[in-house]
């Protein structure tokens, strides 16, 4: 384990071209992006107060991983907002639970950002979970894999109502 890691909210580009290459990596190349369009979309989430905004992982100095909350991050469900998107650990930081505080720090950051719930997809089954996610049904994402679980976490009181648009 990384002696010392923290989770901050990003006000500057200096994180930028690591974080591109990591999402160009991982979906923009499949999804037919530039790679400028996917670091221009990086830039602009850095230092508002509003969506998006981007949480990068230090292991020390170094940057090993990130998250972004978004207003839109599946096309054919523009209802369900807003969005957790581009959870990524770089792989020479797994399994020494850098995950764990990255994805810990989710809940305190989002709530500081004024959310009441947040919504994700994914192809991983019983990650989310550990984190207070609650499944809430598959979701047809036109993507690969096309279907992918979709999961909603509730940042208001415990016992709350659930939102009826994702009984579709």
């Amino acid at each position: 384990m990384v002696s010392k890691a923290e989770v901050v909210k990003l006000t500057d580009g200096a994180c930028a071209e690591k974080m591109t290459e990591w999402m160009y990596g991982w979906w923009g190349r499949r999804e037919n992006y530039p790679r400028e369009a996917v670091r221009e979309d990086i830039l602009h989430s850095f230092g508002v107060e509003r969506l998006p905004q981007t949480y990068g992982l230090f292991a020390g100095d170094e940057l090993a991983g990130m998250y972004q909350f978004t207003h839109a991050d599946l096309f054919v469900r523009p209802d369900i907002y807003p969005w957790l998107a581009n959870v990524y650990l770089e792989p020479r930081f797994r399994g020494v639970g850098l995950g764990r505080v990255l994805l810990e720090s989710v809940r305190g950051n989002a709530s500081a950002a004024g959310l009441d719930e947040l919504y994700l997809y994914t192809a991983h089954t019983g990650l989310y979970e550990k984190f207070g996610w609650e499944y809430v049904r598959d979701i047809d994402t036109y993507l690969e894999p096309r279907v992918q679980r979709l999961y909603r976490l509730d940042l208001r009181r415990p016992g709350s109502e659930k939102d009826p648009l994702l009984r579709r």
